[in-house]
């Protein structure tokens, strides 16, 4: 038999109205608030042998037909098995036929009864007493679990979030079969009332993140939250900093791997996308597909992604630099190229560059809100054209096309696309402190940069580390990878749990293993 839980309304509402004991008052009040909405349904009742009067109450849309007619018929056969009884325990015969059937709620007032039928599930409302008993009937209609299409890997898991945020519970406990895995549920918006999640491991994550986080989402007072972005924007520790500080996924294995070292999840219904945290700045530059790899490949790709980093923030303003102000230092012939191709160019070297980076930027943006079937087709044949066209028609250097191209290739190989923003905006800051001063002004614009990293914090841990401040020990899994077997502890800083994860290598030497069984 399911157990019986209460509802009651939350402690912000001042306005709780207590259900009354006529049910014909309860079914005017429920159509008034309603606005007598053509999707309410309510239904009269009379059961003749536990002598109850009721009504049963649901949102047409909202619920699962099949379950409510199901939960119906073994009320009917329920009923019919029992004599006359007086009306003092119809209440609870109600109440067990219910239970048996599934787990129920009951309440009395009409908060906590909204709050029922607004989630899909139906009430039953009983003559006399006042109180209302619910039971889930919540439509599972939605899409169906399948591969991601923002994070896409050749290696590991296929399968994704979806929009439901029950089975996006499903795909982390399945990975995780451990008790010590807690749920929290709890309810944001102060009109939409969404549905939100946090998840963590009890005894790896530590007491005051997890506090912390869960004070930073209770006092979240917003009217709605429509995603999971609604979210990372509210509880961001520094709100005018263009760097993420909130790590979002639609991968189950990557948010798995982040509860597993100790941090925690937040799950928003209607959104495939869960959010971590804390989040340091290492994150946004892994792919969970690193793990799945030799680990020499894995600490390569990410050197390669570094290097695109760099690359997508320096190249233009560097290539701006050195050929308004530092001829000096580019060689001889590579400065007679250029001097060559810039003949007849009517426009500066700043006014070039922003000139090619501001189209393919509109071409990316026009390829992302166009239908997926020709989008990609929009956005490169756009590219090639104009490149083309514009180097032709003597607008820009054919120098000035390779450095912008190179810029966006290379920040299409960082993984995480809030991250690659980031670095695409603070890209054109760059680009007017090298037209103005030169490497002087990137130097400073870097130090500042840099400086603003440092004092970002996520959850309460510092946004760079543990590169900064050092963390002795700790960077085996930062820029490089090092073997599973290596990485013995969970991050410092972020994990309450400082017992090892592997024994080490000897514990995975086969011939080790041989002797230990022999």
């Amino acid at each position: 038999m399911n157990k019986t839980t209460s509802s009651s309304a939350p402690d912000a509402e001042k306005n709780t109205v207590c259900l009354y004991a006529d049910l014909d008052s309860n079914i005017e009040k429920l159509r008034s608030d309603f606005g007598n909405s053509s999707d309410l349904n309510i239904n009269l009742i009379k059961q003749v042998n536990t002598n109850l009067s009721l009504a049963v109450v649901y949102l047409i849309e909202m619920v699962d037909t099949k379950t409510l007619n199901a939960i119906s018929d073994e009320l009917t056969k329920q009923t019919s098995e029992h004599t006359k009884i007086k009306r003092e325990q119809s209440f609870e015969i109600l109440m067990n036929q219910i239970t048996n059937i599934r787990a129920t709620k009951n309440g009395s007032d009409f908060t906590a009864l909204y709050k029922e039928l607004l989630a899909g599930n139906t009430a039953f409302i009983l003559d006399g007493y006042g109180r209302f008993v619910s039971v889930s009937t919540s439509s599972d209609e939605g899409r169906s679990i399948s591969e991601p299409t923002s994070q896409t890997i050749i290696k590991g898991p296929k399968d994704a979030f979806t929009e439901d945020i029950d089975k996006n519970v499903y795909l982390i406990r399945k990975r995780i079969r451990n008790e010590a895995l807690r749920v929290e549920d709890l309810s944001l918006g102060t009109i939409t009332h969404t549905r939100v999640r946090m998840i963590y491991i009890n005894g790896i994550a530590k007491g005051d993140i997890v506090a912390d986080i869960r004070n930073r989402l209770t006092q979240i007072d917003y009217d709605s939250v429509l995603d999971s972005g609604y979210i990372e924007e509210l509880l961001k520790s520094d709100p005018y900093s263009i760097f993420p500080s909130i790590l979002n996924s639609e991968k189950p294995d990557a948010v798995t791997a982040a509860l597993l070292e100790g941090k925690v999840a937040i799950l928003v219904d209607g959104t495939p996308y869960v959010l971590t945290a804390p989040a340091l700045f290492i994150d946004f530059i892994q792919a969970s597909d690193d793990y799945y790899e030799n680990y020499y490949i894995s600490s390569l790709m990410r050197l390669i992604r570094y290097i695109a980093l760099v690359s997508t923030l320096l190249v233009p303003a560097i290539y701006i630099a050195l050929t308004t102000f530092h001829q000096e230092i580019i060689p001889t012939p590579l400065l007679i190229s250029i001097a060559a191709q810039r003949e007849g160019v009517p426009f500066p070297v700043l006014l070039e560059v922003l000139l090619m980076d501001l189209t393919f930027e509109i071409l990316r943006e026009a390829g992302v809100r166009m239908p997926r079937a020709i989008g990609s087709a929009i956005s490169i044949v756009g590219a090639l054209v104009l490149g083309q066209a514009a180097v032709e028609a003597g607008i820009v250097a054919a120098a000035t096309v390779i450095v912008v191209a190179l810029t966006a290739i290379s920040s299409f190989a960082i993984t995480n696309y809030a991250m690659s923003n980031a670095i695409r905006f603070l890209r054109f800051s760059f680009i007017f402190l090298g037209g103005m001063l030169g490497l002087y002004g990137i130097s400073m614009g870097l130090i500042i940069m840099v400086l603003h990293l440092c004092k970002i914090k996520s959850a309460g841990v510092p946004y760079l580390s543990p590169v900064a401040p050092l963390v002795p020990g700790s960077n085996k899994d930062t820029i490089f990878r090092y073997p599973l077997w290596k990485l013995k502890y969970r991050p410092a800083g972020i994990s309450a749990a400082r017992t090892a994860r592997t024994k080490g290598k000897s514990s995975m030497d086969p011939n080790v293993i041989g002797k230990s069984e022999l």
